[in-house]
């Protein structure tokens, strides 16, 4: 592995690091019917906490093992479910694949919190 992919990697960690914790306002935190569907009942004080301590749950996560390096993509526990969350690269129109994830400046991040059954 070269200088230049270890930065790359890094620099993506970074801006998903950011992206799953709330500092980047571009970035989008999705949910799968699926997911919604398990734990909220609509737009509910409870379903809308559910939401909220499933976002917190990802916040949390510490990745144990991350192939790329780039730490999109992780597994939880949540209410003794398993979920994964992943992030996505697009341009900033949302229409196509970011030309260069490692550049914040033309890519937003899509978070996407799935049941494990849904992935």
């Amino acid at each position: 592995m070269t200088t230049e992919t270890v930065s790359r990697s890094e620099r993506i960690a970074r801006l998903n690091d950011r992206a799953r914790s709330g500092f980047d306002p571009s970035a989008r935190i999705m949910f799968t019917r699926g997911c919604l569907d398990c734990f909220c009942s609509g737009d509910t004080p409870s379903g809308l906490l559910a939401q909220a301590e499933m976002i917190k749950t990802m916040r949390r996560h510490r990745f144990e093992s991350d192939t790329y390096g780039e730490r999109d993509f992780g597994k939880m526990t949540f209410r003794g479910e398993t979920l994964f969350f992943k992030i996505d690269y697009y341009d900033l129109d949302l229409t196509y694949g970011s030309e260069d994830p490692a550049d914040a400046s033309i890519t937003t991040r899509v978070v996407t919190i799935m049941l494990a059954s849904e992935y």
